[in-house]
């Protein structure tokens, strides 16, 4: 297997190096952690394997969630002239709801941390996948993985947390699974979740709308879901304790879009965090992007933390944080609107979308020299969502 080097000049220019790699480094034998870890080897996981199976134009939109149209349910049979049950074609489709459907998997280890828990997570980060293809969150699925052994209370905590956290969002959970498995083979609990919401706007959210010149703007503080996770696992203290951001950005997102704001992609900074974000907007838009470290807001006992880690905040996953990309036009009055809600007191324009070098994130860094923000490869922080 070969590797490429890319290297950016002072003059805009590329130039590739061909490396002559002694191992594989990036086909794999075996599934290792980082290919659940959001960088690199997550991408290539699923561009290669399960996009190319699964294919079809709703997946390839490689957005937080597929976003299709519902009608009758029948169209005309090509052979007979009748109408069955299947696709419906493009007449049916007139005035049928535009819908939006997400799922996601949530393993974090511990069961419990500062600011959450599994059951409120696994709420937050569907219903956040679904605010991010523009979708007013309405029905939850919940299905649960339960370890034999679990001590019921634990069980009731999660569930209660869960509950509360589908009413604070807005939604109902309203239909789910429940699976034992043997002890020692689940690690206390794992949840699964999905969701549907109503797409009522008629703005084309996606990663293929961005467009050069398009302004980034960040809802808030970053880093602090890991940071508060690797606290715990590792019964690290500091001086403050820090807390996960996780929580429901649907009700912000919504305001943004109630306002006619010009948003053409959205995405959570989760697994991979803000660095696996944008590098994947990026490369679906085929647009440059250029940040700037001193706008990202990052709080100082996070920074700090990282410091001590080895840790970049820019690769730190959240779960109550979320990038917009905004029409330039929109960009300040989208950043009035974000900091008057609690979710977003904190919002910071951080960049700009540019049409020089497609598939490439840079930053200005503090001192003001430029680097590639490139998508990590090996996994940082397992199992914290």
């Amino acid at each position: 297997m070969r590797c490429s080097l890319r290297v950016l000049t002072s003059k805009n220019m590329s130039t590739d190096f061909t490396l002559a790699c002694p191992i594989p480094i990036s086909d794999y034998p075996q599934v290792l952690l980082a290919h659940g870890g959001g960088g690199r080897l997550t991408n290539q996981l699923i561009a290669k394997m399960f996009v190319p199976m699964f294919s079809n134009p709703a997946l390839e939109a490689q957005h937080d969630g597929a976003v299709f149209r519902v009608g009758d349910g029948k169209v005309r049979d090509d052979k007979t002239g009748d109408r069955n049950e299947g696709d419906r074609d493009e007449g049916d489709r007139k005035g049928s709801p535009l819908l939006a459907f997400s799922t996601d998997s949530y393993v974090v280890h511990p069961l419990f941390f500062p600011g959450g828990d599994i059951g409120s997570m696994a709420v937050h980060g569907t219903v956040n996948d679904l605010a991010m293809c523009g979708a007013r969150p309405l029905y939850l699925s919940a299905g649960y993985i339960i370890e034999e052994g679990l001590p019921m209370d634990t069980l009731w905590r999660i569930v209660q947390s869960m509950a509360l956290a589908a009413q604070n969002a807005g939604v109902q959970i309203v239909t789910g699974d429940t699976k034992v498995v043997d002890r020692g083979k689940g690690d206390g609990v794992f949840i699964n979740t999905a969701g549907i919401g109503i797409i009522e706007h008629d703005q084309h959210i996606a990663p293929q709308s961005v467009r050069p010149g398009d302004v980034l703007i960040v809802n808030g503080d970053i880093g602090r879901h890991g940071i508060a996770i690797m606290a715990v696992r590792e019964g690290l203290e500091f001086e403050t304790t820090i807390e996960s951001d996780s929580a429901p950005v649907a009700g912000l997102v919504l305001q943004l879009l109630d306002a006619k704001i010009k948003v053409h992609c959205m995405r959570d900074l989760t697994r991979g965090g803000m660095a696996s974000a944008l590098n994947e907007i990026a490369e679906s838009a085929q647009v440059g992007m250029a940040i700037e470290e001193l706008r990202v807001p990052v709080r100082d006992d996070v920074h700090a933390a990282c410091e001590i880690l080895g840790f970049d905040p820019l690769y730190v996953a959240c779960e109550g944080r979320f990038v917009a990309f905004v029409a330039p036009q929109d960009a300040e009055r989208a950043l009035e609107i974000m900091r008057r809600h609690p979710l977003g007191a904190d919002a910071a324009i951080i960049g700009t979308v540019k049409a020089d070098h497609p598939g490439i994130v840079m930053m200005k860094s503090r001192i003001g020299a430029s680097r590639i923000v490139d998508m990590i490869s090996g996994e940082q922080l397992p199992r914290i969502c």
